[in-house]
C-alpha cells in the first residue's frame, strides 16, 4: 500500500499521536518542512526544519542523559555515553517517527516525495528531532521532556544492563600477568558524600603503574581504575 499523503492525515491525528497540543500550530508546521519543499517555494523567507533539528538534538540528548542517570545511578560516564548512543541514533529516531505516523505529515519537495522520502530514515529521524524542538519552543522543556520520556520509555528498559560491557579488571589482569607476572592491587582511598549517595575512589597499583577511578560502588570504581591503568599501559608501550 502506498504511503498516505499529507491530505489524508489530519493535524489533530498527529498531535494526538504526539501527546501534545500546540499553542502555535506554525511551530509544528516548521518542524515538518523539509529543505526539498522549501527549495521549491517562491517565498524567500520560508525556513526548513534544519535549525529545529539542531535544537531538537540538544534537547533530546539532555533528556536522555537525565533519564539514563536517573534509571542507572551506578553507571560510569563511559557506559552512560554508550547507552545514550544506543538510544539516540538515526534508526531509533526513524522508528519513533513511524510509530507516531510522522511520515504522511512531512512537507517534501515533489522529487523527494516521488522517491519515497517519507520512508527514508534520515528524513524521518531529522523530523523527529525537529518536532522535539518545536514542542520545546512551544511548551517549554518540561513538555519536550515528557514527549521524549514517553517515546523512549520501553527503549530505556531494553538498553544494556547497568554493568560494564567490557570487563576492564579482567583485561588488565590478563595483560599484566602475562607481561609482568603481577596481579593488580586495588585499594579504596576515599569515600565522598553521604551514605545514601556515596562515591568511592579506588587506587590500582601494578608493575610500577598507579591509576585511580571513581564510582558509585567499589566495583564500579575498581573498573574505572582498571580502565585508567590500561590507558597508562597503552601510552607507555
Amino acid at each position: 500500500m502506498d504511503d498516505p499523503t499529507p491530505e489524508n492525515a489530519t493535524r489533530d491525528d498527529l498531535e494526538c499521536a504526539l501527546g501534545y497540543r500546540f499553542n502555535s500550530p506554525e511551530q509544528l508546521t516548521a518542524a515538518l518542512r523539509h529543505s526539498s519543499f522549501v527549495n521549491e517555494q517562491p517565498q524567500p523567507n520560508i525556513a526548513s526544519n534544519e535549525r529545529l533539528e539542531f535544537l531538537g538534538d540538544a534537547v533530546l540528548n539532555l533528556s536522555i542523559s537525565h533519564l539514563l542517570m536517573k534509571r542507572y545511578p551506578d553507571l560510569a560516564e563511559g557506559e552512560l555515553s554508550r547507552n545514550r548512543a544506543q538510544l539516540v541514533n538515526e534508526t531509533e529516531l526513524a522508528a519513533i517517527a513511524r510509530e507516531i505516523g510522522l511520515g504522511p505529515h512531512l512537507l517534501l519537495g515533489k522529487g523527494e516525495a516521488l522517491t519515497d522520502g517519507r520512508k527514508k530514515n534520515s528524513i524521518l529521524a531529522d523530523a523527529t528531532e525537529a518536532v522535539i524542538a518545536a514542542i520545546y519552543i512551544d511548551g517549554g522543556f518540561d513538555a519536550a521532556f515528557r514527549f521524549v520520556e514517553n517515546q523512549f520509555r520501553e527503549r530505556l528498559r531494553n538498553v544494556s544492563h547497568p554493568r560494564y560491557e567490557t570487563d576492564y579488571k579482567s583485561m588488565l589482569q590478563e595483560r599484566v600477568q602475562s607481561t609482568y607476572h603481577e596481579v593488580p592491587i586495588y585499594q579504596v582511598v576515599d569515600e565522598i558524600g553521604p551514605d545514601h549517595d556515596k562515591t568511592f575512589r579506588v587506587r590500582m597499583t601494578v608493575a610500577g603503574i598507579t591509576a585511580e577511578g571513581d564510582g558509585k560502588s567499589k566495583k564500579m570504581a575498581e573498573q574505572e581504575a582498571a580502565r585508567a591503568g590500561l590507558d597508562r599501559l597503552d601510552r607507555s608501550a
